[in-house]
């Protein structure tokens, strides 16, 4: 299962390219070039030469983790966090650097924790991840200072959901490779980008290397439907559909642009949601003001527990979502809509 081996392969922000490696083989026989950048994104180009509307696809390829910043004389290792609540760290496995080293978070026993220890959430600064060294100098010939660190978490089908880590978002890069083995009569650009979670940084970069009509962001986001959350305060509720973009903390959606994508939806009977949050931002914050400002479309599935080694989905919002992604690159490429 495709979803399974791209959200399996581990790729923290500066570290893709397993995920890259994976893309890379299944899209070959269905795209005119591909090349990687020097940022690390992966631009697949289809119907290079086609005339007509030119539609540019995004999705990030990185997922939250920590990296290894210091060995201490005990041979644990001291790291620093990307994009993961602290909160939820403590008696985590992990996988560290590419031979995958296996490790566990750990922390002052409970036992040993003052009373008001007890009450409050523990920092990173607290934590450690301990690889069974007993020196620092055993820990070095198994780690290095700069290695990222994944979490060890198994691919897992119940119910109507898949829980896996990196959902966030493999989701929106199988979204991508199904689209592109599909045949379209007008120019396709795919941009596989790098470091969206550390600071949508890839697509700075890719957003000036492609100049289309519109882009179509792909990506896990929030669901927020879990006990303990008021109606108000959800964000999507899974098993609705995937989520429709409209303003989120770096990007404003244009009405036009969510017309036409809704107009996709219903003229398919393909249920749909809109996210219900301003908090996050995307990687449409740089295609949007690319070129002169380039139309962003945003395109969700909703994600509970997003940003944790048990990312869960519903995997009839994920079959939607690539419904919906398809139709729309399909009747906004053919003048369908717009």
């Amino acid at each position: 299962m495709l979803i399974k081996r791209l959200t399996d392969a581990n790729g923290m922000p500066g570290f893709e390219c397993e995920v890259r490696a994976i893309i890379k083989d299944e899209i070959k026989p269905y795209v005119d070039e591909m090349y990687t950048d020097r940022m690390g994104n992966l631009i697949a180009v289809k119907n290079k030469n086609k005339e007509g509307r030119h539609i540019a696809l995004s999705a990030h390829m990185d997922e939250v983790g920590l990296c290894v910043t210091h060995i201490d004389k005990d041979g644990y290792l001291r790291f620093h966090s990307w994009g993961v609540d602290a909160r939820i760290l403590p008696a985590k496995i992990v996988r560290i650097g590419k031979s995958r080293l296996p490790g566990v978070i750990g922390t002052k026993a409970i036992h040993l924790q003052a009373p008001t220890e007890r009450t409050k959430a523990l920092s990173v600064d607290q934590l450690y991840i301990d690889i069974g060294a007993e020196s620092k100098e055993e820990a070095e010939k198994l780690v290095e200072i700069g290695e990222f660190v994944a979490f060890d978490s198994e691919f897992v089908e119940f119910g109507t959901k898949i829980k896996a880590k990196a959902l966030d978002d493999r989701v929106g890069c199988l979204a991508m490779i199904e689209i592109l083995k599909s045949d379209y009569p007008h120019k396709l650009t795919a941009c596989f980008v790098v470091q969206e979670e550390v600071g949508l940084r890839g697509a700075a970069i890719a957003a000036y290397q492609i100049d289309a009509d519109i882009v179509l962001n792909l990506e896990g986001t929030i669901s927020a439907d879990s006990m303990g959350i008021k109606d108000h305060q959800t964000v999507n509720i899974q098993g609705n559909g995937p989520s429709i973009s409209m303003i989120d903390r770096t990007s404003i959606y244009l009405q036009k642009y969510i017309d036409a994508i809704i107009e996709v939806a219903d003229k398919n009977g393909i249920p749909y949601q809109f996210r219900r949050s301003q908090m996050g931002g995307t990687d449409a914050a740089h295609y949007h003001t690319s070129h002169g400002g380039t139309p962003v479309v945003g395109l969700a599935v909703p994600c509970r527990y997003i940003h944790s080694p048990v990312s869960v989905v519903d995997k009839r919002d994920l079959e939607n979502f690539l419904k919906l992604a398809e139709k729309f690159v399909f009747a906004y490429g053919n003048g369908e809509v717009l």
